[in-house]
């Protein structure tokens, strides 16, 4: 659903479900509240983290720091600084993104089991 569509519904901001896919609903959303919950990043390195178009990287930052999860710091320098981190309610999102990493790796698990595969590095273990 649309969150226009949630919002006539009256289930955007009472139905914890409906929210929460709102919320995360971009593509990029988890990947994004990863890479923050290390600590405050620059635009520049939020795209090399994550891989992503400047584009997209831009539009998905807009909408989370107007749906209030991240924050962006603009410092008065030449050239000028911006920083995006986690709101308090997005730093709320870490355990979250804790027993998603769990999940993840128990499915991945999974899928090397069904498909005889092993030895395929995790996500977290490439971005190091």
């Amino acid at each position: 659903m649309k969150k226009e569509r949630c919002e006539e519904a009256g289930k955007y901001g009472i139905c914890p479900y409906v929210t929460a896919q709102q919320l995360l609903s971009g593509k990029w959303a988890i990947l994004i509240l990863h890479e923050l919950a290390e600590g405050p990043r620059r635009f520049g390195e939020l795209q090399r983290g994550i891989d992503v178009t400047q584009a997209t990287l831009s539009s998905q930052l807009k909408k989370m720091e107007q749906e209030g999860l991240i924050t962006r710091t603009v410092y008065p320098e030449v050239p000028p600084r911006v920083e995006y981190a986690l709101t308090a309610i997005g730093r709320e999102f870490g355990p979250v993104l804790s027993d998603i990493e769990k999940w993840g790796n128990k499915y991945i698990a999974f899928l090397q089991e069904k498909n005889g595969r092993s030895g395929e590095k995790k996500c977290a273990e490439r971005q190091k």
